[in-house]
């Protein structure tokens, strides 16, 4: 059994040697790291709140530090090395804290890394991320923008709530966790959103549980709007998911109509089921189909009022949460991801009405994945045609400068990084 030696600052030895263990797992990038996480949690129940957010917190600023790291340490830095640089440079540990955690000769080793000093380094290592990933966005932004972008994207993010208007009033929910004591103000953007400091466990809060609130990113949440479901009409959340979105729409069209929640995954749709009980949702169809071109999606073909294609893709947008996506990621993996993207969104687009909308949507930042994809779909569907995705938050109520098409950034607007477009069928069509 692991002896447990507290430190003067109160780490012991033993959470030190697990937090190393929980690293080198993230960093064979074998599994996503938020899995690697909650299987070490699993396991190690005997863990309090604190002990759990220390290792969490630690092993996703190395991540997100990875290459800054590795330039401190040494390309072939060990997971406890990279560790012991990341609380010297990155926490600011002062030598003292390292008093029964690192050796004498690892203590030696950090104060030069504490007195270590880089040249400026290329962009990509500037910006943390890999090489063929600042190759795509230098295509797009200039090398200071591309900077902001990645120091934005290499900080935590904060934590959205979406109030389910279908049992609840956002200024009550803002109230009620006030009382609390919680830090919580309305969303900038979202009608629907409250932004809360911190990272309060909200899994057992009566308003959780009540199906008041659910946690999503303010940004995801205006996804729903550029949809805007009304009741009683027939509408397809194509890439469902574990469904945040879909319960979204469900809310927005008052349990009315028909929502169907298409996924190729089971386990997927499996969580979503929960989530519509609690959210006192009647109107969603969960439906598994095998791909695309499914026959239970042909079913709807020329019948939907609103279709959402939140599409399959690199995920670059959510670094804040899912740092390590930058790493596991590939320039050949998005290539393939933009042919799936194309086939996904020509089928979605076959069930939707004369007049009726389409919204094809990611959690991207490159071109490829985003107007790329909608410029080929455009060309190749001259039934369909463009509508302000600007105009239609407007008239919701949301006033932000976006252009025809959506586009945010954790930079700009504080959230995770999305992209969508807003797709009409023409009457005529």
């Amino acid at each position: 059994m692991q002896k447990t030696v507290k430190t003067a600052e109160g780490n012991s030895r033993a959470l030190f040697i697990q937090t190393t263990q929980v690293l080198g797992n993230v960093l064979t990038f074998d599994h996503p790291a938020d899995a690697v996480l909650s299987r070490h949690f699993r396991d190690n129940r005997e863990l309090g709140q604190r002990d759990r957010a220390f290792i969490a917190e630690t092993v996703y600023g190395i991540v997100r530090r990875l290459r800054w790291l590795r330039r401190l340490a040494g390309a072939g830095a060990t997971p406890r090395q990279l560790l012991l640089a990341w609380l010297a440079r990155g926490e600011g540990w002062p030598m003292r804290q390292f008093e029964g955690l690192a050796s004498a000769t690892e203590r030696d080793w950090i104060e030069t890394i504490k007195s270590a000093m880089l040249d400026e380094g290329s962009v990509a290592e500037r910006a943390d991320m890999p090489d063929w990933l600042v190759e795509r966005l230098l295509a797009q932004h200039d090398e200071s923008s591309l900077i902001k972008l990645a120091q934005s994207l290499n900080r935590p993010a904060p934590l959205d709530l979406r109030v389910n208007l279908l049992k609840a009033d956002r200024d009550v929910v803002l109230a009620r966790l006030r009382e609390e004591g919680l830090a919580a103000e309305s969303c900038r953007l979202s009608p629907q959103g409250i932004r809360l400091g911190g990272k309060p466990a909200l899994q057992k809060h009566p308003l959780f549980l009540d199906g008041s609130f659910e946690v999503q990113d303010e940004g995801s949440q205006l996804l729903g709007l550029l949809v805007q479901p009304k009741r009683g009409e027939l509408v397809v959340d194509f890439c469902a998911g574990a469904g945040g979105k879909t319960l979204q729409l469900g809310a927005m069209m008052r349990s009315t109509g028909r929502l169907y929640a298409f996924d190729v995954s089971e386990k997927r749709l499996a969580k979503l089921k929960p989530r519509m009980a609690r959210a006192g949702l009647s109107n969603v169809h969960p439906v598994l189909i095998a791909h695309e071109n499914d026959a239970k999606v042909k079913r709807l073909a020329g019948k939907a009022d609103r279709v959402l294609v939140d599409a399959p893709c690199s995920g670059l947008g959510t670094l804040r949460r899912n740092p390590d996506l930058k790493w596991r990621q590939s320039d050949a993996a998005v290539d393939e991801m933009v042919v799936k993207q194309g086939a996904i969104l020509a089928a979605a687009a076959r069930l939707v009405r004369p007049g009726g909308r389409l919204v094809y949507a990611t959690c991207s930042l490159l071109a490829e994945e985003n107007d790329a994809v909608v410029d080929a779909f455009l060309a190749a569907q001259p039934g369909f045609r463009a509508v302000s995705a600007e105009s239609v938050l407007e008239a919701q109520g949301v006033t932000l400068t976006t252009g025809e098409r959506l586009r945010l950034s954790p930079d700009a607007h504080d959230t995770d990084g999305f992209f969508a477009a807003v797709l009409e069928r023409v009457a005529s069509a």
